[in-house]
């Protein structure tokens, strides 16, 4: 197999079961006129986000790193009128493009992008009585991904749906990096979770458009 091969059949898979509409394309588009990095998630990974969140029959979204707002949108139509997602967003040029986003495609009215560090906003969140959240999803910086995971579940209930993108790292992640803060971040969090009794999880590689990579799902028990 090769990349190509890869990329031909997430084309595929986008083309038949998850078409774009003009909002997710307006989406990339303006996040890519704005300079953002095109590392949002693909198409086909976006409708999986929707689907869980539909099957999980969401009210309450935490997403962890926005972008410019295209998970967000696949995650915000999942919800019903009367649902809220909050998304933390670093930057604050990424979190405009992102509110811009979100304005264009109707759901700023169930949408809250905060700004600033995630690790400063998660505690916010948790005095503000903010949770329990029915689904987080965490897409941002790799090296925090065990602290973000530990958020997740004082933010969560049980049932909670746990999301964690990019969590392969090409195959690196299976072995040690200590110079790379995003292997030495992800398998952290791998080990927290391993032994965290009030977490079931599975984790999947994926190859495609995003190269060599996957996510970790999980489910908080009682």
């Amino acid at each position: 197999m090769t990349n190509s091969q890869w990329t031909a059949v997430d084309d595929y898979f986008t083309d038949t079961i998850a078409p774009a509409d003009e909002v997710l394309t307006a989406v990339l588009d303006a996040s890519r006129d704005a300079g953002l990095p095109e590392i949002a998630v693909a198409p086909h990974q976006g409708k999986l986000l929707h689907l869980l969140a539909t099957m999980q029959g969401a009210q309450n979204i935490l997403e962890v790193g926005t972008l410019g707002g295209y998970s967000t949108v696949w995650l915000a139509r999942a919800l019903p009128p009367t649902g809220r997602l909050v998304t933390l967003e670093y930057d604050p040029a990424h979190a405009d493009v992102a509110r811009a986003n979100l304005a264009r495609a109707g759901l700023d009215k169930l949408v809250e992008v905060r700004t600033g560090a995630a690790l400063d906003s998660l505690p916010q969140l948790e005095a503000e009585g903010a949770g329990p959240f029915d689904l987080v999803f965490i897409d941002a910086d790799k090296a925090n991904n065990r602290l973000y995971v530990e958020w997740a579940l004082k933010l969560s209930r049980p049932g909670t749906v746990i999301i964690v993108d990019n969590v392969v790292r090409e195959g690196r992640v299976a072995t040690a990096h200590p110079d790379d803060p995003a292997i030495t971040g992800t398998r952290d969090m791998f080990d927290l979770i391993g032994r965290e009794p009030r977490l079931d999880a599975t984790a999947l590689q994926t190859v495609g458009t995003k190269g060599w990579d996957g996510l970790l799902f999980a489910r908080v028990v009682d």
